[in-house]
């Protein structure tokens, strides 16, 4: 296990969570440890709490239907970047999200997936929308 993953999991721990599963991505050329949230209440859970994420962890959320699931950022103090995913697995819509907002963040159009990663780090990378994102759970 990367160091990143075991302070994202230590971190998980610490806030009071149970350790989610995890699933390694590839986003464009670049890797991301992501802990999956699948059901309805992870859904609802997402990152609350948490005051760390390292460079290359997130989560990634997982819809049974593609439609437009919407975020917003109460109870979650770190700065995120959330990349709405399609059905096809391409990046539809990139968003950064303010701390503590209650602001809806919604796709432009139907996705199956959403990944929050810490704030900045897809423009780091050179990531935009159309980027094609690999070991997504069908």
């Amino acid at each position: 296990m990367r160091c990143s993953a075991l302070l994202a999991l230590a971190a998980l721990l610490a806030a009071g969570g149970a350790v989610a599963e995890t699933l390694p991505l590839r986003v464009g050329l670049h890797a991301f440890q992501t802990e999956v949230a699948a059901t309805p209440a992870a859904r609802a859970r997402g990152l609350m709490g948490r005051t760390h994420l390292a460079a290359d962890a997130g989560m990634l959320f997982v819809f049974e239907a593609p439609g437009r699931h919407c975020f917003w950022m109460r109870d979650t103090p770190l700065p995120l970047t959330i990349a709405f995913i399609d059905a096809a697995g391409r990046i539809a819509a990139i968003a950064d999200m303010t701390p503590r907002s209650e602001a809806m963040h919604c796709p432009p159009s139907a996705i199956r997936y959403a990944l929050e990663v810490r704030q900045g780090e897809l423009q780091r990378r050179g990531i935009r929308p159309g980027t094609a994102v690999g070991g997504l759970p069908r």
